[in-house]
């Protein structure tokens, strides 16, 4: 049975993204992209256990990690997921914090 990332040690979630780095890896040089979509959520989950939700400043303006697009102010932390609005944007959305990068 897996364990949980919430239960988990950094040493064990490092081990945990090295093993989602290798499988991710493996499906995309199989052309398996479903598979390889599976495993990089997964290891983005993983990494955010690594970070501290404490680091992340509700009302604080964040840029999306691999987005050029306008930046996302946290309205409200849960756990390891930020919760928000993108610029010009009305729905909330929830964002795993391994994506977000401070504005500067």
């Amino acid at each position: 049975m897996e364990q949980r990332y919430g239960h988990m040690s950094q040493q064990e979630l490092m081990d945990e993204v090295a093993r989602l780095n290798e499988l991710s890896k493996k499906a995309e040089q199989k052309g398996m992209v479903s598979e390889f979509s599976v495993h990089e959520r997964k290891k983005l989950i993983a990494q955010s256990y690594l970070l501290d939700p404490d680091d992340f400043v509700p009302g604080e303006e964040y840029s999306i990690v691999g987005e050029d697009k306008a930046p996302f102010v946290i309205s409200y932390m849960n756990g390891v997921f930020a919760w928000g609005y993108r610029d010009g944007d009305t729905s909330l959305t929830a964002i795993p914090i391994a994506l977000l990068a401070l504005k500067n």
